[in-house]
């Protein structure tokens, strides 16, 4: 991983799986989806990435909540769940995710030490700004961009582009961190300066221990990282 390339413009998280917990939702209401809950939970979250990404390669768009709904139904369906009621109290709770606990310390201290804050996320508009100020974060952000403009999802470089067009700035003076490799590839190959988020411990891909500046186990290694660098 390169040395530290000093303070940058502005931090850019991704929001799902990075400061707010997709798990959240079905961990609510665990007890209804009985023992196949973690499986759903899982499949979910794997078909509504793949979806998004078959999208973006095939130039067709949906947006990240009609991909998200689509998601959950085969999930239920593969696990032989049919229940509408469970169904959308699962989708609700999806647009009150639970940030993780270290989401909000770090942006507040990114943002005492001067840094700007913000999202840029596959999410539409209205379920990003519901989950933010569900979860608290609002307050804390600059700006909370969404590919929804653009019709395209992470990580076509466009997407990326939203940041360096926000902030007025190159690409290698934005700080991207995300918890999901695979986004943190596209960063990288943006020219992002890439904080690759892993809670817990698990094989490096892409190639991220070449491309990204940094690999973190918590948000809260990040201010101390960045706050103070070229200060």
């Amino acid at each position: 991983m390169s040395a530290p390339a000093g303070r940058p413009a502005a931090i850019v998280f991704d929001a799902y799986g990075t400061l707010l917990d997709v798990h959240a939702a079905v961990a609510r209401h665990a007890a209804r989806l009985g023992p196949a809950a973690a499986a759903v939970s899982a499949l979910w979250r794997q078909r509504q990435l793949e979806y998004s990404w078959i999208h973006s390669a095939t130039d067709t768009y949906e947006d990240f909540a009609t991909l998200t709904a689509r998601a959950l139904d085969h999930a239920m369906a593969a696990h032989g769940i049919a229940d509408p009621a469970l169904r959308e109290d699962l989708l609700a709770a999806y647009r009150r995710l639970d940030a993780f606990p270290d989401a909000a310390p770090a942006l507040a201290a990114l943002r005492q030490a001067g840094l700007a804050t913000a999202i840029l996320s596959n999410g539409e508009p209205a379920m990003l700004d519901e989950a933010v100020r569900e979860a608290g974060l609002a307050p804390l952000l600059d700006a909370v961009l969404s590919v929804h403009p653009l019709r395209l999802y992470k990580p076509r470089a466009p997407v990326y582009a939203l940041a360096t067009d926000r902030f007025g700035c190159a690409p290698g003076a934005i700080a991207f961190v995300s918890g999901n490799a695979w986004d943190g590839f596209g960063a990288a190959r943006f020219g992002f300066r890439v904080f690759s988020l892993a809670r817990s411990p698990q094989p490096i891909e892409y190639g991220l221990d070449r491309l990204a500046e940094a690999r973190i186990a918590s948000l809260a290694e990040l201010p101390a990282m960045l706050a103070g660098a070229g200060a």
